[in-house]
């Protein structure tokens, strides 16, 4: 069962994602990043291969997208917070994104 992050895996595993460019949202315990690319079928491709790793984790982000641009937040519903799928799915996003 996923479990939502300990004061030590915070310490641990968010401050390199606050250094990537990812935000923490206090009042939704959630981390968020804005990711821009060249146009829009980069922007869709991103979400594709995003979604992809999504299912097969079973965990979803929120996200939208205009045109070149995705923004993403990341919670984990079931435990009211962030938990290590959030982390994970961060980190292949930014790679996804070649911002690894």
């Amino acid at each position: 069962m996923t479990e939502k992050l300990s004061d030590t895996g915070r310490e641990t595993t968010l401050t390199p994602l606050l250094e990537a460019g990812w935000s923490h949202d206090d009042s939704r315990d959630a981390i968020q990043k804005s990711y821009k690319f060249a146009d829009f079928v980069e922007a869709f491709g991103f979400m594709t291969r995003a979604a992809i790793w999504a299912e097969k984790w079973n965990h979803h982000p929120e996200w939208s997208n205009v045109y070149n641009g995705v923004d993403v937040t990341l919670t984990t519903h079931d435990v009211g917070g962030l938990s290590a799928l959030d982390v994970k799915l961060a980190r292949k996003m930014d790679v996804l994104a070649g911002q690894d």
